[in-house]
């Protein structure tokens, strides 16, 4: 007789870990429509469209965004596992629609298009791109990938995408809030801006110029139950997943953690926070850890600040080479912001709450909401 051994390290490899909340995006920035699956959510969640859409509206808003934002109103339209309001355990599809898919049925068309008509083959020539842009996917992703036409490449890696980020982050959300976890974020700095009205003046200048801007926001999540994450495999860590997430944001170039940088010029003394126990609770007088330690969180709010450059979009562009002719041109330039640090804020909160999410369903995983909550609450 054959004995098959099941002693698998599940614990210790996320990748067989059954209680994982995960999603896949898929869709282009003029195509039909963007789309996210998600994968892992238990049963008996209550899932709010409207608080989805205010969040799609969140992501929309903000000083120096472009002229897409007039075009797009969007709206999360949920197309399987949700029943009666409530999640039922199976995969959680969502679409948004692009409203400016009218204005490209044919230069976005799946189907095969029939260039010999002069009509079709302007539509499309019209569209094509051969001038790529510095700070952008465009040159790499079109030598990854073998395209002739850079449209290839700008529609997918556009940031467009992070709508249905920000839609799934709000499921997140809405499963995270059962149990009280608190998501907000607010611009820290524009360009060299650092109060509302000073903020305000530079994109204008900025905007006047046909340049953009960069900047710094923070997020901070409250009521993260101590935990989640772990100290005992690199890939299990809270603050290295919560960057890596972060980071894949498009245009995000740095992520710290509570005193971040400013660790490097903190004395040992001055940096770690000394721990004190009130009422047989343990408590902080400071977070420069920003509520991670060992990779764990440690019941202090959790602390991000996330910093985005300019988008590399701009009227007025940079030298680059068409990648056709190999001659030198100016960059190309598609409807652009000015900024969006305050958007990509909101993405960063879509994306730190599948984080904490995921985590938070390790700890406490089950099948349906009501034994998630029995373990939480025996812990």
């Amino acid at each position: 007789m054959i004995k098959i051994s099941y002693n698998c390290p599940i614990n210790n490899n996320r990748e067989y870990n059954m209680n994982k909340l995960r999603f896949l995006t898929s869709g282009e920035s003029h195509g039909i429509c963007l789309n996210a699956i998600i994968e892992g959510l238990p049963s008996n969640v209550r899932i709010d469209n409207d608080f989805i859409n205010s969040e799609l509206s969140r992501r929309q808003q903000g000083y120096g965004r472009g002229g897409r934002m007039k075009i797009e109103t969007d709206k999360a339209k949920i197309l399987s596992g949700v029943r009666f309001g409530k999640t039922t355990g199976a995969p959680v599809c969502i679409e948004i629609e692009n409203k400016d898919w009218q204005n490209w049925i044919i230069p976005m068309s799946v189907a095969p298009v029939d260039l010999s008509n002069p009509d079709i083959a302007n539509a499309v020539k019209e569209k094509e791109i051969t001038r790529v842009r510095p700070g952008h996917a465009d040159l790499a992703g079109a030598i990854k990938y073998n395209h002739e036409d850079v449209r290839n490449v700008l529609e997918r890696s556009s940031a467009r995408e992070t709508a249905s980020r920000v839609a799934v982050g709000a499921i997140a959300k809405c499963l995270l809030k059962e149990f009280n976890i608190e998501f907000s974020s607010k611009v820290l700095q524009i360009g060299n801006a650092f109060d509302e009205a000073a903020m305000k003046t530079e994109i204008d200048n900025a905007k006047a110029n046909g340049d953009t801007l960069g900047g710094k926001f923070e997020i901070i999540i409250k009521n993260a139950p101590v935990g989640l994450g772990s100290f005992v495999n690199w890939d299990r860590r809270l603050d290295g997943r919560l960057a890596q997430a972060l980071m894949s944001i498009p245009a995000i170039k740095a992520v710290e953690i509570g005193a971040g940088t400013q660790a490097a010029v903190l004395k040992g003394s001055q940096m770690h926070d000394e721990i004190f126990i009130e009422n047989d609770k343990y408590t902080r007088k400071t977070n420069n850890a920003g509520g991670i330690e060992g990779g764990m969180s440690n019941g202090e709010d959790i602390v991000l600040k996330v910093t985005m450059k300019p988008i590399p979009t701009m009227k007025k562009p940079l030298n680059a080479v068409d990648i056709k002719t190999k001659e030198p041109y100016s960059a190309h330039f598609e409807r652009s912001d000015t900024c969006a640090v305050e958007a990509c804020a909101v993405v960063g909160e879509a994306m730190s709450a599948i984080i904490l999410a995921d985590a938070f369903l390790e700890k406490f995983g089950g099948d349906s909401l009501e034994e998630i909550k029995r373990n939480y609450n025996r812990g």
